[in-house]
């Protein structure tokens, strides 16, 4: 097997810092480097995946990964060649994931699986599936009680938390009977946990979760379940399962646009916001962009987070742009990060291609094919969860993206649609060949914070925020890290939670950054430029969606509604997000001045020495807007 040296890889400026905690894994005392993980995907390609690679071919994969020209997911990157996806399977590796919620229970449980499984997880509340839910029984009563004669004793593992949620949804729904459950079987808090990495955190959130779901439940008793109660349902499942693990959970909800509840779930300016909604990003469903009502757009004055728009629609007619011959009908919602349409129950895989890396299209061709063998491949195997596989085995939707867009030459951005002209070809003969079915999707944009930083190159399609900015990066406040960011001079803080308390389990890490000078800045951008990015790409590379939040100011808001009143037929998904006086308050990424830079950096000591910390312990988010998974 073909060895690389780490030093050939072109790390970004937190690149390797950002490998090394993400996705190196440890193999008893010695934790992975860059030719390692490589020579684990690669093996694991032939081993678990059957892609059928010749030793010529993983050798060319191998350059292909080592130079940061295209990688895998990140899920493949932390867990291909590991006994998770042997007992797993498709699961493991899928970073999207998505549930209609017309059902009392099995949206809720399944949600709560795949969110512990590290899988981002998108939902539909819309009035027209909630409407199908069954009434709130009655009044119900759930107890924890930690002795052997409790009605439920939990067992240590996603399936035992996943089976209390269940009958506490069953008890309020059809049975009406409280239970008592016991948690003494659940391991303490900090103990390690195996294949997903991190530390347990015992059994005080699913408590806590519990004892908020039976209050969402019991206030509805005798009634059905508003959009508004089923947000807070699975919200609070994304906080349970944050509290289980440093690491956030990425959540979408996609509701209705005239549901004005609903669109108030956020307006933390009105007062009484509970902290779990921080859970997910909001959207709304939308045909028809003229039919928006005014109370949309409170959000988007800074005094609320400003909601997404889902154009359901267009996603189901199309792939690329008015391209008929890939219709996706069964599309419901969308992932966190709003760049895969997905139909109920479904998941799908990613991959990633460093654009400013590509040399010539006649590469761009060669390392998309290597991504899409490995993501077929990875759609076709075994899943225990029977609606999830038999939808992914059928629909074989898969995302190849591309990164670094607007780091790229013009030259580079104009290789993109005959790639993907190209792969569509492929995939038709591969498909064949193979007894596979044709791919509903094969291409995508996505915000690829984590995986960008590993090259140093602007993410997806997103320009670089500022030249001078603050990155904040969450971190378990006990960890080794946090200690020596306090030693060595960064501003490190509890996170604050929406009602002004502090959360003392993780911290927040401020440090100084900058771009180098040339780099396409979101200052240089007007949001409507952003927004023809988005229009371009999805004409001739995305045949799902293209995610990108569009950074804007206060006085383009017009601007911005006359332009989606002219183009959004061919928009998919949008998000927002003001520039700044966005009103949140830690967030990820903040503007400075230079002189501010240079007054932070002369406080700090730069972390050389990366031994003995724990980088289960630090968060670093996948999307600049905090929405999406790690790995």
């Amino acid at each position: 097997m073909t060895q690389q040296n780490t030093a050939l890889t072109p790390w970004g400026e937190v690149g390797y810092v950002t490998y090394k905690r993400t996705y190196a894994r440890k193999n008893g005392n010695k934790t992975e480097e860059w030719s390692d993980t490589v020579n684990r995907v690669i093996h694991a390609c032939h081993s678990q995946l059957n892609c059928g690679f010749t030793p010529k071919e993983e050798d060319r994969l191998r350059e292909i990964m080592m130079q940061l020209k295209g990688t895998v997911a990140g899920r493949f990157l932390w867990q291909l060649g590991t006994k998770t996806v042997d007992s797993l399977g498709l699961p493991s590796l899928q970073n999207c994931a998505f549930v209609v919620v017309d059902e009392p229970v099995r949206p809720f449980t399944w949600a709560f699986e795949m969110l512990m499984l590290g899988c981002g997880v998108g939902f539909n509340i819309q009035k027209e599936n909630v409407i199908q839910l069954p009434q709130v029984r009655k009044r119900i009563k759930v107890t924890r009680k930690d002795e052997n004669d409790a009605d439920f004793i939990v067992p240590d593992s996603r399936e035992g938390w996943t089976d209390l949620l269940k009958k506490t949804l069953e008890a309020a729904f059809y049975t009406g009977k409280g239970f008592t459950y016991a948690t003494h079987l659940i391991r303490p808090k900090g103990s390690p946990i195996k294949g997903f990495g991190g530390t347990a955190s015992g059994p005080e959130p699913l408590e806590k979760g519990i004892e908020n779901i039976v209050g969402v439940l019991n206030a509805r008793a005798g009634k059905i379940l508003r959009p508004i109660d089923c947000l807070d349902i699975m919200n609070i499942i994304g906080s349970v399962v944050v509290a289980g693990n440093v690491r956030r959970s990425a959540e979408i909800a996609i509701g209705d646009a005239d549901d004005i509840e609903y669109l108030r779930a956020k307006r933390w300016d009105l007062g009484n916001i509970p902290n779990w909604r921080a859970m997910s990003n909001n959207s709304v469903a939308c045909d028809d962009f003229s039919t928006l009502p005014e109370e949309f757009w409170e959000g988007y004055n800074g005094n609320g987070e400003p909601y997404g728009l889902i154009n359901l629609a267009s996603s189901r007619a199309w792939g690329r742009t008015y391209e008929t011959e890939y219709p996706d009908p069964d599309v419901q919602g969308y992932n966190p990060c709003a760049e895969q349409s997905l139909a109920n129950f479904e998941t799908c895989c990613l991959a990633e291609i460093y654009l400013p890396n590509i040399t010539s299209q006649a590469e761009l061709i060669e390392v998309a094919t290597y991504l899409y063998r490995i993501n077929k491949h990875s759609l076709s195997i075994k899943c225990a969860i029977e609606e999830t596989e038999d939808v992914v085995h059928k629909n074989m939707r898969m995302g190849i993206g591309v990164t670094g867009y607007l780091q790229a030459t013009e030259e580079q951005r104009s290789w993109l649609s005959e790639t993907y002209e190209y792969l569509r070809h492929y995939d038709k003969e591969y498909s064949e060949a193979k007894g596979f079915p044709a791919s509903i999707k094969l291409t995508t944009v996505k915000p690829s914070g984590t995986l960008s930083l590993l090259a140093g190159v602007t993410p997806g399609a997103h320009p670089g925020y500022s030249e001078f900015y603050i990155r904040r990066i969450r971190m378990s406040s006990d960890s080794e890290i946090a200690a020596a960011c306090r030693e060595n001079g960064y501003d490190v803080e509890y996170v604050r939670n929406f009602d002004g308390t502090e959360d003392h389990t993780t911290v927040v890490v401020s440090f100084p950054c900058k771009f180098p000078k040339g780099t396409a800045f979101a200052a240089d951008l007007t949001a409507l430029d952003q927004l023809e990015v988005i229009k371009r790409l999805q004409s001739e590379w995305s045949d799902n969606s293209v995610s990108v939040t569009i950074y804007y100011r206060k006085h383009e808001l017009d601007a911005i509604k006359a332009w989606l009143s002219r183009n959004y037929n061919v928009i998919k998904s949008v998000s927002f997000l003001l520039h700044n006086e966005h009103g949140f308050d830690q967030a990820p990424l903040e503007e400075i001045t230079e002189e501010q830079y240079l007054e932070m950096s002369s406080k700090v000591k730069r972390i050389d020495s990366i031994k003995d910390i724990n980088f289960e312990d630090l968060d670093i988010s996948e999307c600049d807007n905090g929405a999406c998974p790690i790995r």
